[in-house]
């Protein structure tokens, strides 16, 4: 898959998860790779970028299985921009489906 399309497709699907509750880095990784081929080197650097945007904040948090968990939580501004692109995804999507199923004007 084109990297460009596959990294805004991931800024798209971090900031749902976020959307929905915090996770911690690895736990995001975890997660997308369920559905989409990526590796921790690809949500860390974007996990990063959210932070000096403004779109998430971290906290730590003790593990049983280790030493604190840095989690990540969607701050205003985040939900804000997840918004923006949900509504933007959702037009292309009809829009590649329009062309997709030969649909003409």
């Amino acid at each position: 898959m084109n990297i460009q399309f596959k990294k805004g497709v991931l800024e798209l699907c971090v900031l749902s998860l976020l959307d929905r509750r915090d996770f911690y880095g690895y736990e995001l990784v975890e997660h997308i790779s369920q559905y989409i081929n990526i590796s921790e080197g690809t949500i860390y650097p974007l996990l990063r970028k959210f932070r000096a945007e403004g779109y998430v904040t971290t906290y730590l948090e003790e593990s049983q299985e280790g030493p604190p968990r840095k989690y990540y939580k969607l701050t205003a501004r985040g939900e804000e921009v997840y918004e923006d692109l949900e509504i933007e995804w959702q037009s292309f999507i009809d829009g590649v489906n329009n062309i997709l199923r030969g649909e003409l004007s």
